[in-house]
């Protein structure tokens, strides 16, 4: 049976499509601009708001596309359009909850109602779900947080550290589709929000310093004191949410997703092609 994917073009998307075709599963590929032909890949153009009901119930709808618009789509179906769903939230449900800054707090919200109503709805329907909360992604060099850096850095030769000890957990990519493939292949799952860090915790200063040698070029360290991020929060308030939190520890409890779907999330050792774009 096919497995629909939605948001088959995003970072997780460009790692789960190769194993489903090596698993020999069909797969169904949602996106929002023509693809190029992929064996084993039946790449469809369209919004997934306006995705009808399939013919056929699908084996799966997997999604890493935005949550709250795939529970508005099962809110408008009538019967079960696949046995399975399995979607990505995000670890900012709860790291960010305290936040001072109003667009953070509408995110949470935004979350926890997609969260909800995905629940919901699948529960409705008696369709299976699954919700994974991954913390900051990473692995195929289209994410908009450390591939960003890497890139400016390139350019101007400098690389920023900032120097906070808030411990950070990145997860690549490749092991929230190992995750998907887990998910699929029994109801262990089933039923669950699972959170998903990588294997190793590193605190921000740490973290930084393994991108920037992993880049493959020369670059010079710039180190932020904590004096210089709070200048940079008081000039600058969209900052001021990052910067609050980077004493933080935002970090996943990987207990759960080992436990249940036994999944070992991989440390966090980047190498240049990390920060490369991989093919959809």
């Amino acid at each position: 049976m096919t497995v629909l994917v939605s948001g088959a073009t995003s970072q997780i998307g460009r790692f789960l499509l190769p194993r489903l075709v090596a698993a020999q599963v069909p797969v169904r590929a949602l996106s929002r601009h023509a693809q190029p032909a992929q064996p084993g890949v039946d790449w469809q153009v369209g919004d997934m708001r306006a995705l009808p009901a399939p013919p056929q119930p699908l084996q799966a709808i997997v999604s890493f596309a935005p949550l709250d618009a795939w529970g508005d789509w099962l809110a408008r179906q009538h019967t079960a359009p696949a046995a399975k769903i399995i979607v990505t939230s995000s670890m900012s449900v709860l790291t960010k909850q305290g936040s001072a800054q109003a667009d953070e707090q509408a995110l949470v919200a935004l979350l926890q109602r997609g969260e909800r109503n995905l629940a919901e709805q699948a529960e409705r329907l008696g369709m299976q779900w699954t919700v994974l909360r991954p913390t900051l992604v990473y692995g195929a060099g289209v994410d908009r947080s450390l591939t960003p850096i890497v890139a400016r850095a390139r350019r101007t030769r400098l690389f920023p550290i900032p120097m906070v000890h808030g411990l950070r957990q990145p997860v690549h990519a490749d092991d929230i589709a190992l995750a998907v493939m887990a998910v699929l292949r029994s109801d262990a799952g089933s039923g669950q929000i699972l959170q998903i860090g990588g294997g190793e915790r590193l605190d921000y200063q740490q973290m930084f310093q393994r991108v920037r040698a992993s880049m493959g070029s020369v670059t010079l360290p710039l180190y932020l004191p904590q004096a210089a991020l709070a200048l940079l929060a008081a000039a600058v308030p969209r900052a001021r949410g990052p910067v609050s939190r980077l004493q933080q520890d935002l970090v996943a409890d990987n207990t759960e997703l080992t436990r249940r779907l036994g999944v070992v999330p991989r440390a966090f050792q980047p190498t240049p092609d990390t920060w490369r774009p991989s093919r959809p």
